[in-house]
């Protein structure tokens, strides 16, 4: 599984922690992680938005599998994910949490709070949370004598958010001009979906860049 971690400018202080703790998470299990940051030292700045956006292509585009994102709260990454295609996100705050979707919820990414009350040994608690999340396979079910009808749940829960959504390519058109410019500025989730998304994704996302060079 190919894991992202990203998240917005507001806690970029944040964001080598952040990955850090998701690859020793996953240590032992052979996924690997790609940072695309904001990293600690950029002076981009990128909402909770932009970013949840940046995560629908690369979900959308199978360059990656699953995502780790957060905000501040953690709360507006998460709305602003669920909002947008092709991202099924959870707000996890703690190891209770991350093992209860992991099992139950069977999503694509996680959005932590990493600033709202991320105090001393707020680390550990991060860490804790992340080991829970990969601790075992997603989509096994919880409890175990329900576990038959969770999946059940899940699976119907997933073909709700697909038909009730427009996908990528129609949505796209109908975004905010800036939004979008801001997000295909950010080269290191662009390049990556170049070189390793879907061919139908890449072919979309050049005329998506070839439209934005000529606005």
């Amino acid at each position: 599984m190919k894991i992202a971690v990203i998240q917005g400018s507001s806690q970029k202080v944040k964001n080598n922690l952040l990955y850090e703790c998701c690859v020793k998470a996953v240590t032992d299990q052979g996924h690997e992680v790609i940072n695309f940051g904001v990293y600690e030292d950029e002076e981009i700045e990128l909402s909770y938005v932009e970013t949840a956006l940046l995560i629908s292509m690369l979900l959308v585009s199978k360059t990656v599998d699953f995502v780790i994102t957060g905000c501040s709260s953690g709360q507006g990454m998460m709305l602003a994910c669920n909002s947008l295609p092709g991202v099924m996100c959870g707000y996890v705050e703690n190891p209770s949490d991350a093992y209860l979707f992991g099992r139950i919820n069977d999503g694509n990414a996680i959005a932590y709070p990493l600033g709202l009350n991320f105090g001393w040994a707020g680390e550990i608690n991060l860490q804790n949370t992340l080991n829970n999340l990969f601790s075992e396979p997603f989509g096994i079910g919880y409890p175990p004598k329900a576990a038959a009808r969770k999946r059940r749940d899940s699976e119907i829960l997933k073909q709700i958010y697909a038909v009730s959504k427009l996908d990528l390519p129609a949505l796209w058109p109908l975004l905010d001009d800036e939004l979008k410019a801001h997000a295909l500025s950010r080269h290191l989730v662009v390049d990556a979906i170049l070189e390793n998304g879907s061919a139908e994704f890449k072919e979309m996302l050049k005329g998506w860049l070839k439209d934005a060079d000529q606005k």
